[in-house]
């Protein structure tokens, strides 16, 4: 009896010690779960990210009441113990130590341990959830093509070639897959327009559904470019311009404000980024 007890207890201790590392492990997960969430800013905090912090919570409840095995009962091991006692037959090493059936060996608790592991691995999100958490869900996005979308730089870089960037257009159509965009930019002459359309045309922008040329609008001005995205009321716009997007922070929900220099944010709704791309984590 005593060694079955010893058994026993060890396996008890063996089974509290790895469900107080899953615990640990959790508490870990958790805290660096938390500090990605904060990382961002608090619009990404929504409702998929608390529903998938309480769901490894519940799933660490299932994992230990799988690991749990119910001890067996005392009376079967001492009936168990009194017929083998009582059968003279039936010869026995008495140096041999009694392995209760609940013992976890080694093997057992390496497989369960191994589990965990697979378990806590970070799932890499999709770019689509990326570009959906990013904006907050947002639904219309009104975007300037000069440096954003276009190599180009200035109007008068559009009188000669308009060169979609290839790095952007994997996250530009995502972002047509669920948000209503529309793209805009200044020119300076008719054949502009369509060197621009051609462009967008053939680096297969309109092929998706998302986007259609109506969508795709032109002014004469810089104000223009202004007055169309308070016309259209987006939840974002994205502009290289800071003039624009300064007097634009008002009235908009959020900005992104694509530029290659650092800059200080002109309003709490301003985001900066190198790059479109860079913003949504695809370069």
């Amino acid at each position: 009896m005593g060694v079955e007890e010893g058994d026993t207890s060890s396996s008890s201790s063996s089974k509290q010690e790895l469900f107080f590392h899953l615990i640990k492990r959790y508490g870990a997960y958790l805290s660096l779960k938390i500090s990605n969430l904060f990382s961002f800013s608090l619009y990404n905090l929504d409702i998929r990210s608390i529903g998938a912090v309480a769901g490894l919570a519940v799933a660490i409840v299932f994992t230990w009441r799988l690991l749990r095995s119910p001890a067996a009962p005392q009376n079967r091991r001492q009936k168990r113990q009194g017929a083998s006692s009582s059968n003279p037959g039936v010869s026995s090493n008495s140096n041999a130590p009694a392995v209760p059936s609940d013992v976890c060996s080694p093997t057992d608790d390496s497989r369960a341990q191994n589990a965990v592991d697979e378990f806590f691995q970070p799932v890499k999100p999709t770019l689509g959830q990326i570009v959906r958490q990013r904006l907050s869900e947002g639904r219309k996005v009104t975007c300037r093509l000069l440096g954003v979308i276009l190599e180009e730089s200035s109007p008068e870089e559009l009188q000669k070639q308009a060169t979609v960037k290839s790095s952007v257009l994997e996250v530009l159509l995502e972002i047509t897959k669920f948000c209503d965009l529309y793209l805009m930019e200044r020119v300076l002459d008719d054949e502009s327009e369509k060197r621009v359309l051609v462009a967008l045309e053939e680096a297969g922008v309109f092929t998706s559904g998302g986007l259609v040329k109506d969508k795709v609008l032109f002014c004469s001005t810089e104000n223009g470019r202004s007055s169309f995205v308070r016309q259209l009321e987006p939840d974002w716009h994205i502009d290289t311009n800071p003039e624009i997007v300064t007097q634009l922070a008002r009235f908009i929900r959020y900005q992104l404000h694509v530029s290659p220099f650092k800059s200080e944010r002109s309003a709490a709704n301003v985001f900066g980024a190198v790059s479109l791309e860079q913003f949504f984590g695809s370069t």
